[in-house]
């Protein structure tokens, strides 16, 4: 859904969370195959059945793409993304968990290279089914004033 709104127009708490989506024996594989992480940790059953996991991990990387996917249901066409702060794995996500995406808007601040935009830092949360959060950092937007700056 397209959302056009100004820097102006966003409020700091506002919230919004994705659905949910289960993590596969195929994104484990497809995701390896994609980096080239075929690290014991996410792909060796039997190494990682003696870790203090009890059983193999998804990449953090992909938990990271996955989480950030299901965000992209609402577009905002006067914002863009400048990358991402803070990134954080917090807990481990395994096969058959379900992950969804919280997002809070969290704090506003000019952009000192661009009047006619601010940033936008937005709190991101990956949760599983159990409401903890697995995956967490800041994501950072340029987003269109209404009145530039100066």
């Amino acid at each position: 859904m397209e959302r056009p709104r100004s820097f102006e127009q966003i409020e700091i708490g506002e919230t919004r969370e994705s659905y949910g989506r289960t993590i596969t024996e195929t994104d484990f594989v497809v995701h390896a195959g994609h980096t080239g992480d075929f690290f014991p940790h996410h792909m060796d059953a039997e190494f990682m059945a003696r870790s203090e996991f009890g059983g193999r991990i998804a990449h953090g990387t992909m938990v990271f793409a996955i989480g950030i996917g299901l965000t992209a249901t609402e577009i905002n066409p006067r914002a863009f993304s400048y990358g991402y702060d803070r990134l954080r794995f917090v807990r481990p996500v395994f096969i058959g968990d379900t992950i969804r995406t919280r997002c809070t808007m969290a704090r506003k601040e000019d952009d000192p290279k661009r009047p006619a935009s601010g940033r936008l830092f937005e709190t991101v949360e990956v949760l599983n089914q159990r409401d903890e959060v697995v995956l967490a950092c800041e994501h950072i937007y340029i987003v269109d004033r209404d009145t530039p700056k100066g």
